[in-house]
């Protein structure tokens, strides 16, 4: 998740409150590896059908018991996570998350919601804000309705999401929208800014679509490396002109962060302090899992991949740096093999991008991201970077 206000402008809204200030040459130390942020997946059911759900989510499939979301609650509590994000599916619909959020209510991490929207009445926003929820994220990919209907697969989820964004705000919560952008729709992203700022959003996270769940099927919709590094050019302008009301944030492409560094630094030094806070935001099973509905664990809602079972297992077990299973994620730069990140002396930095993408496009998990459009050599060239970093 690259702070991309933060860089541009030194400043920050939502994430300054949950985390404390932050930024180059003072990165944060909010999440470790040993207690990351858990995005807890904790519903398959959802009222909608988005053609990119990283979760697939709609169809029933067997999901924890209530014994056991509270079990994994208070393993949460006990092991001292900052954050939990709870999500899904959509949340709401899931009677569990209430249970799981009470149980969670001041026991020490902070609490996010991220919901497409929908079921967000005047009643659900009052319920979390007695419960201290310090954010609330919804989905809107078009200040278009009808763009966004479409991409949600549900008529009429667009004006939905705007009342519910509304009554969140109304409540007092700090509320945040998610995009998620392709090659068609990203463009649309200064509408979606505009949109926010009306409505008294906080926060705009612009996630680039990753093949992974129903995603997988939307590869060819992928932006070339061209096309992002001219959106990432917008992006730096726009996060500049509505710094003084929300901050940008771009999610699933940190190798965004080594060009945005590139791009704002003068000297060596300036560089390694913005690649500093780059690499502090962490990636998947760096600083971050998701636990999904059935209670296996991945190194986050993007990945495949299994690092634990907390049917079986202790949250304490699966995350202590010695599971097999969750250190090659912990240091991703040292399993790249493709022809760019194998060489590029920022691989530790942005830990190469996406793993699905780098697996559909390539069919090599291990391989390059096909987004990634760093001249590495030139950066390195120009700021004095001789080896890895």
């Amino acid at each position: 998740m690259i702070p991309v206000t933060v860089m541009v402008a030194g400043r920050a809204t939502v994430s300054a409150r949950i985390k404390g200030r932050y930024g180059p040459g003072a990165p944060s130390r909010f999440a470790s590896v040993l207690r990351p942020v858990v995005f807890w997946n904790i519903t398959y059911s959802c009222n909608l059908r988005c053609s990119h759900c990283y979760i697939d989510a709609g169809a029933p499939r067997p999901e924890l018991d209530r014994d056991a979301v509270l079990s994994v609650a208070r393993q949460l509590a006990d092991h001292g996570v900052p954050l939990v994000v709870f999500t899904g599916g959509e949340p709401v619909l899931s009677k569990l998350f209430w249970a799981a959020a009470e149980e969670l209510a001041g026991a020490g991490p902070k609490l996010a919601l991220s919901t497409n929207g929908t079921l967000l009445t005047r009643e659900v926003v009052e319920r979390l804000r007695r419960l201290g929820f310090a954010y609330v994220g919804v989905s809107l990919d078009s200040a278009d309705p009808r763009r966004h209907d479409a991409f949600r697969g549900v008529p009429g989820a667009f004006e939905a999401a705007v009342r519910g964004i509304r009554n969140a705000v109304e409540a007092g919560l700090d509320v945040g929208v998610r995009i998620t952008v392709t090659r068609d729709n990203m463009w649309e992203v200064e509408g979606v800014l505009e949109l926010s700022r009306r409505l008294g959003v906080r926060r705009v996270s612009i996630y680039l679509l990753d093949t992974v769940g129903r995603g997988r099927e939307l590869a060819k919709l992928l932006p070339t490396p061209a096309q992002l590094r001219s959106f990432v050019d917008r992006l730096m302008e726009l996060a500049r002109a509505y710094a003084d009301d929300l901050e940008v944030l771009l999610v699933r492409a940190n190798f965004a962060g080594v060009y945005i560094a590139s791009r704002l630094a003068r000297t060596r030094e300036e560089l390694l302090r913005y690649l500093e806070l780059v690499e502090a935001q962490g990636d998947c099973g760096r600083k971050t899992v998701s636990i999904y509905p059935d209670g296996t664990v991945r190194p986050c809602q993007f990945l495949e991949a299994v690092v634990g079972d907390l049917r079986r297992e202790r949250l304490a077990d699966v995350l202590d740096p010695s599971n097999p299973r969750l250190k090659p994620f912990l240091a991703v730069h040292e399993r790249l093999r493709g022809p760019r990140c194998s060489r590029c002396p920022f691989r530790r930095v942005c830990g190469g991008g996406s793993r699905n993408r780098a697996l559909v496009v390539s069919g090599d998990f291990w391989g390059d991201d096909p987004l990634c459009f760093v001249d590495y050599e030139e950066v390195a060239r120009r700021f004095g970077v001789t080896g890895p970093l």
